[in-house]
């Protein structure tokens, strides 16, 4: 079996255990921190070792990143 095959199913497995709105949030929040907790090592991990900086999230402050609309040439 696979590791992802296993994190499925300590996954269901978990899921299969909230009985309330309260516990899924409760899960919710865990697994947000955890994700949450991972990209702010590895976001530690660039500032460590020099590939971001604080001119870098200056940069970042004026980038306009929003994918231009294109319409259909037969939209009326």
């Amino acid at each position: 079996m696979s590791y992802e095959q296993q994190a499925r199913l300590e996954v269901l497995s978990a899921v299969n255990a909230i009985n309330s709105v309260q516990e899924l949030n409760e899960f919710k929040d865990v697994i947000a921190r955890y994700f949450a907790a991972k990209a702010q090592k590895a976001i530690d991990a660039l500032w460590d070792n020099g590939t971001i900086d604080e001119s870098t999230i200056a940069a970042w402050g004026n980038e306009h990143m929003r994918t231009p609309y294109r319409y259909a040439k037969n939209r009326s």
